[in-house]
């Protein structure tokens, strides 16, 4: 049985969340608590699997609690989000101090649109409870971090693809972190909701030396650029003329995902081919394994995150199994690989 701890400030989502979570025959809700300080003790006596933890709470901040928590007791943690800009910010500073990952609380009437999340949260409570929370060991940053921004605004006739899952927000942030001013342009499928993807490339805009935007239709691909699809849209590499563009479109969801990193894939090897070069991050199930698998046997240089370094290694392990993968490597060093492989090709 997977032993959870509910912390909310809402007595009314505490009930809820636990009553979605008994339900699986698998998770057992041990205890609730309605603040960090009440969870700490409850964590002391229950010794629980996974946390569910609220963002917003009173006398102690989730972010505060979580930053200790991960400091003196890592744990896997689940965040529940509310679907605001600030909401969106914390959430994704939360998954840089260590959290899993996140469920949005619902838009509409409480009760009703969290049981629409049911599958997703027990489904994202379970995969925490498989991971070993542990200190993400990156190599220090220095050569790109405080150069300007790219003043130009030439369009590229190479192309970087990124999809990654779970796991996968600060995994990005490592590999654009190590990506030159000059980059050719990156097109990025990372599954997140929408509300959250642009809060997401507003944070990478900050944080790396490239020029980072949520994707728009019609954007064209310029050097220094990365283009992070929209939660709840397909991003598909597109030519118009000589040069590349974003398009975007509502399609079905492909491998229960969208935006989904096949259909990302698959667009770079129909209109980049052998320009291009790709890796597959972090994530739980095989979204992007295929897609990855017919880049690589057009020649064009793929790369799988290693297990090590993975939160979760689903879909860059079955990319892997798949014969998909050029190289595996662990993620400090796959940014370097990704410029490389531009150039070094492989016979399919």
């Amino acid at each position: 049985m997977i032993r959870v701890l509910v912390v909310d400030d809402s007595a009314l989502m505490r009930q809820l969340l636990s009553e979605i979570l008994d339900t699986a025959p698998d998770i057992e809700v041990v205890g609730t608590a309605q603040d960090p300080y009440v969870a700490r003790e409850r964590i002391k006596e229950l010794n629980p699997d996974v946390l569910t933890l609220d963002v917003e709470m009173p006398r102690m901040d989730g972010l505060t609690f979580l930053r200790n928590l991960m400091r003196l007791r890592p744990m896997p943690v689940v965040m529940v989000s509310s679907l605001t800009a600030q909401g969106a910010e914390v959430t994704l500073q939360a998954l840089e101090l260590g959290a899993v990952d996140f469920v949005r609380k619902p838009d509409g009437p409480i009760a009703a649109g969290m049981r629409d999340y049911a599958d997703e949260l027990i489904e994202k409570v379970r995969i925490a409870a498989t991971i070993k929370p542990r200190p993400l060991v990156i190599a220090p940053v220095t050569n790109h971090e405080v150069l300007p921004k790219p003043a130009s605004f030439r369009t590229t006739d190479r192309v970087l693809a990124i999809g990654a899952s779970t796991g996968g927000t600060e995994a990005i942030k490592e590999v654009l972190l190590r990506l030159p001013p000059d980059t050719p342009g990156v097109v990025i499928a990372q599954h997140i909701p929408a509300g959250f993807s642009a809060a997401f490339a507003e944070r990478m805009n900050r944080q790396t030396g490239l020029v980072v935007k949520e994707a728009a239709d019609g954007d064209r691909v310029m050097l220094g650029h990365a283009y992070i699809a929209p939660g709840d849209y397909h991003l598909q590499l597109a030519r118009d003329g000589a040069r590349y563009i974003c398009r975007l479109d509502r399609g079905e969801p492909v491998n229960r995902h969208r935006p989904s990193v096949d259909v990302l894939f698959r667009s770079v090897a129909r209109v980049a081919g052998t320009n291009a070069a790709a890796a597959l991050l972090t994530g739980m199930g095989a979204d992007g394994a295929q897609g990855l698998k017919e880049l690589y046997d057009l020649g064009v240089h793929t790369i799988a995150q290693d297990e090590a370094t993975s939160v979760v290694w689903g879909m860059p392990g079955e990319a892997v199994k798949r014969g998909g993968a050029t190289e595996v490597l662990p993620l400090n060093n796959i940014a370097s690989a990704l410029l490389k492989g531009l150039t070094a090709k492989h016979k399919p």
